[in-house]
C-alpha cells in the first residue's frame, strides 16, 4: 500500500505532488531542486553548492523514513546544462563511500525554477 512521506527537515513540496512515497520496501522520492527548508532558491550559487543542497533535501527524506544515503539504489540527476556535469559529480561524490547507488545523469536543458540541477532517488526500505 502507497504512504506519502513528508518532512519539515526538506523542502516543502509545492505542487500537486509529495516529498517522497514509499509501499513498505521502496522509497521514491520527488526531484529535490536546491532549495533550502526557507524555501530559499540557490540557484545563483555553484552548480557544487546547488548538489550539496539537492542532497541534503535527499537525505532529510530518507530520514524521515528512518533511512540514509547507505540505503540509496539508484538516483537520476537532471542538469540545466551536461557541460557542469564534472563540477556535479565531485560535489555529488562527497556524499558517498565506496559503494555508492546506480545514477543516472541527463542533460535536461531546462530545470524547474531556473535551478542548475535536480535530483530524484529511489532507496530501500528494508
Amino acid at each position: 500500500m502507497k504512504r506519502t512521506i513528508s518532512t519539515d527537515d526538506a523542502p516543502a513540496a509545492v505542487g500537486a505532488y509529495s516529498q517522497a512515497t514509499t509501499n513498505g520496501s521502496l522509497l521514491i522520492t520527488s526531484g529535490q531542486l536546491p532549495l533550502t527548508t526557507d524555501g530559499e532558491l540557490l540557484n545563483t550559487e555553484s552548480v557544487g553548492d546547488q548538489t550539496r543542497q539537492c542532497m541534503r533535501n535527499v537525505e532529510a527524506v530518507l530520514e524521515a523514513e528512518g533511512c540514509s544515503l547507505d540505503d540509496l539504489l539508484k538516483t537520476t540527476v537532471f542538469l540545466d546544462d551536461i557541460d557542469d556535469f564534472d563540477a556535479f559529480n565531485e560535489a555529488y561524490g562527497e556524499f558517498f563511500g565506496a559503494n555508492p547507488p546506480a545514477r543516472s545523469a541527463v542533460g535536461a536543458g531546462d530545470v524547474p525554477k531556473g535551478a542548475a540541477v535536480e535530483i530524484e532517488a529511489i532507496a530501500t526500505t528494508e
